[in-house]
């Protein structure tokens, strides 16, 4: 996997309480000069409109910078989610970490 590419892997459910630490972990590597960011969904098991919030906000903060961001490994509520808002158009979303990397690290 290529060195470019920095994960953020949030754990749980993904809501109020853990928003801003979410927010500011993409902040931080923005900040250092990342500009592949890849959102791994494997472990988070619900995610609200507080999470969703934080997650179009480090998406802002990351294209703001020039850079791009991904997210994979969704689960069926986080799917479900993603259709209802219409976000699903917005982001980037992989089925699996597997998939991003043989599609977006191929032709980069």
């Amino acid at each position: 996997m290529s060195s470019a590419v920095k994960v953020v892997q949030p754990t749980g459910i993904l809501d109020g309480t853990q928003a801003a630490d979410f927010r500011e972990e993409v902040k931080t590597l923005v900040e250092s000069g990342e500009t592949i960011i890849l959102i791994n969904f494997q472990d988070v098991t619900f995610m609200d409109s507080s999470g969703l919030g934080a997650l179009v906000l480090a998406l802002k903060t990351v294209r703001a910078a020039g850079g791009k961001m991904f997210i994979c490994s969704v689960n069926e509520q986080i799917k479900m989610l993603f259709d209802l808002t219409s976000m699903d158009k917005v982001f980037d979303i992989f089925p699996t970490r597997e998939d991003f990397e043989s599609e977006v690290l191929s032709t980069t």
